[in-house]
């Protein structure tokens, strides 16, 4: 028996990295599968890797008029939800002392009113029992320079996981963060930097890690559906994080040994 025949999911921003890799575990899992994307482009061809359990809608994941419309448009096709993944965000360099308002504003638009308002506008949708994902990020507790608009914006999705829960227990609909660490996705590809530089960068990163490398969508993926799945009925508010030991032991990275 697969391990969620039967379901019906969304994931926003599932038309590339941890989404995709998501997208495709779900669909291998027996589910269907509703998947956002800002790019028609890229959103086509992921729905079209992804077969005939999956379908596409383009969204903005930052406007709460298209959330509305996400929401009567996955309703119409699939009737309910069982699971909700609320994976899309953005992610940029927010200095304190040359971010300016747009920017600032974008990032929390996206990351944090984006994500309030997704879990709103589903609610009817969801059935008692169902799970909500949200995805966090180390950046909320490492301190790193150069990003505390994004740092605060993923704290905040780390207090809705909690808070949602404690709101919608009486339906048993439990809410739980998965965070990923360093993980190699094409977003990396997407920065405008030469190819060098980028692999000069990864490697860096790698070796800050204490498993050696950077991670995959795919070992991000398998996460997801643990919480997606009945496995995780007793989880409620939690966070599991999926970094190759960056945050529990950081001095055990190659770069100290």
């Amino acid at each position: 028996m697969k391990r969620l025949s039967g379901k019906t999911a969304l994931i926003t921003g599932g038309n590339s990295g941890i989404g995709f890799a998501a997208a495709k575990t779900f669909v291998q899992e027996g589910a269907r599968v509703a998947i956002t994307g800002r790019n028609p482009a890229t959103l086509g061809a992921a729905v079209k890797e992804l077969g005939e359990a999956a379908v596409g809608f383009t969204s903005d994941a930052s406007r709460v008029t298209a959330i509305g419309e996400l929401a009567a448009q996955v309703g119409q096709q699939f009737g309910r939800l069982d699971i909700l993944f609320a994976n899309a965000g953005i992610g940029r360099p927010t200095p304190l002392a040359t971010t300016e308002e747009g920017a600032f504003d974008q990032v929390f638009g996206t990351n944090v009113k984006g994500v309030f308002f997704l879990v709103q506008k589903f609610l009817p949708l969801l059935t008692d029992g169902s799970s909500i994902i949200l995805t966090g990020s180390g950046s909320s507790r490492n301190g790193a320079p150069n990003t505390a608009a994004y740092a605060a914006s993923k704290a905040a999705v780390r207090a809705f996981a909690r808070v949602f829960s404690a709101d919608l227990a009486p339906r048993r609909i439990r809410v739980n963060v998965v965070t990923p660490g360093p993980i190699d996705t094409p977003i990396w590809g997407r920065t405008g930097a030469p190819a060098a530089v980028i692999e000069n960068v990864m490697k860096r990163i790698a070796g800050s890690v204490p498993a050696g490398r950077m991670g995959s969508p795919e070992e991000v993926a398998r996460a997801v559906l643990f919480l997606a799945s009945e496995d995780s009925t007793f989880m409620l508010g939690s966070e599991i994080v999926v970094d190759g030991g960056v945050t529990q032991l950081p001095a055990g990275a190659p770069v100290y040994r």
